[in-house]
């Protein structure tokens, strides 16, 4: 198995430290609002990376943290009024919700910052000892660049280069523009811990050092992420974490692209802004996930109606090719192979799933013989795409359902295929296509065939 390593930017033969098992961390969300589809393409990235790894035999301890102490978290608890735990509670829940809905399998470990004071502190103290962090005058903990040579190994980006585009306030205390914070003092009616440097609450970077060597040791094997992350969190991560441990961070680096919305990046600013929720009340959620995982992991993703418009069309194929056929069977070798093949290649998932493409073929030609072949085909197709966490619902109540679809009832479709069957007995065409077309323009398309009539919805 190759996989494409941020840190070298190529791609590298998979070996993880331990033979057997993977120890894999990803920056989970800062909970203040709503998740959107950009969290919703790390979610399920790196769901469909964990699982594949499982399917090809490796024991998986997938770390994603909590952020649920930050400044945006402050601000919108203050702005609606409630304490800060109140509202990460309640976007926590809604973050498991949507995660649920688009198939994401919790991960082994979902630590949050909070619970994780004493070893942000421990952490801090030991950079502290070592002479790479100082305080400022105004009670600020920042870690030293200058004590960190190899900082900018990660974005590829030279200190000098940062040093000259980096903004420097008359206010700021750090001794270099591009210090970072380490530990904040406490602002008046603020949450704060208590700390050697006084009452206050840790950066961001920190949090994630702390709770990913806590739960999985001083050097792992994955840390993954958003593409916004690369620079500087994840390089500030690096930085502090070698400097504390004296040892190798990670050994992989892997970054999700980005979501743009109609070929440019999504931002509230530009009004082009999506929450999962959102996208949920229109699609079907494994329409969502299909379309999420039609594209190179690392590469960007552009979020249309046109682009999910062609995954519904695309899964609405694979359920219909599922559709009638028994799935217990034993596997097409063949075309498990040239899946796992692509699959092994920097988990290509548009190759994998011009695999699952060709086999829905093949199967559709099958079902017309009705015989074993159709079932081998199906139950592969079935287990095949269920290690992208697809074709996991019954093909019936997938094609019979759908967010954003006809509010007509089943009941009454069924009573209009009825209606037409009568018309189609007594030979009057005109009544039969009329009742097709009329469903047709509530969404429903009818499928006759020789065992009689099926719907779907779209």
């Amino acid at each position: 198995m190759e996989l494409y390593n941020s840190l070298s930017q190529q791609k590298e033969i998979f070996k993880p430290m331990v033979e057997g098992k993977v120890k894999m961390y990803v920056c989970g969300m800062t909970v203040y609002d709503y998740c959107h589809i950009g969290h919703a393409r790390v979610m399920v990235v790196f769901d469909m990376i964990s699982r594949y790894l499982r399917e090809r035999g490796y024991d998986v301890s997938y770390v994603r943290n909590i952020t649920d102490v930050d400044d945006k978290i402050f601000a919108r608890a203050a702005e609606n009024g409630e304490s800060f735990t109140e509202l990460t509670e309640r976007f926590i829940g809604a973050m498991h919700e949507d995660e649920r809905a688009l198939g994401v399998l919790p991960p082994t470990s979902e630590p949050r910052a909070t619970a994780h004071m004493q070893q942000i502190v421990d952490m801090i103290s030991v950079l502290m000892e070592k002479g790479v962090a100082y305080q400022a005058d105004n009670g600020d903990v920042y870690f030293n660049i200058a004590q960190f040579p190899t900082y900018g190994k990660l974005s590829k980006r030279k200190v000098e280069e940062l040093l000259a585009g980096a903004r420097v306030s008359v206010e700021d205390l750090k001794r270099d523009p591009l210090d970072f914070v380490l530990w904040k003092s406490a602002k008046p009616g603020e949450a704060s811990w208590t700390s050697p440097w006084g009452e206050g609450r840790p950066g961001w970077h920190i949090e994630c050092s702390a709770m990913s060597t806590h739960c999985l040791g001083n050097t792992f094997d994955i840390h993954g992420g958003g593409p916004d992350l690369k620079f500087p969190h994840h390089e500030n991560e690096i930085a502090q974490s070698e400097a504390a441990t004296g040892e190798h961070f990670v050994n992989y680096w892997m970054h999700a692209g980005a979501v743009r919305v109609n070929k440019e990046k999504m931002s509230k600013s530009l009004g082009n802004f999506f929450t999962i929720r959102e996208v949920l009340a229109q699609y079907q959620p494994e329409v969502v996930r299909f379309f999420l995982l039609g594209s190179h992991y690392r590469s960007q993703v552009d979020y249309s109606e046109d682009s999910l418009q062609e995954a519904k069309a695309a899964l609405d194929r694979f359920y219909h090719g599922l559709r009638g056929v028994a799935t217990e069977s034993e596997y097409d070798s063949a075309y498990v192979n040239r899946f796992y093949g692509a699959m092994d290649d920097d988990f290509n998932t548009p190759e994998a799933i011009a695999v699952l493409h060709e086999l829905v073929k093949d199967l559709n030609n099958a079902k017309k013989e009705q015989g074993e072949h159709a079932v081998c085909l199906a139950a592969t197709l079935k287990f095949l795409g269920g290690i992208l966490g697809l074709f996991e619902t019954d093909p019936e109540v997938y094609l019979q359902s759908g967010a954003g679809s006809s509010d007509i009832s089943a009941e009454e479709i069924e009573a209009f295929i009825a209606k037409r069957a009568q018309a189609r007995l007594d030979k009057n065409w005109a009544e039969s296509d009329r009742i097709r077309d009329a469903l047709k323009e509530k969404g429903i398309t009818l499928d006759d065939s020789r065992d009689g009539t099926t719907w779907r919805r779209g």
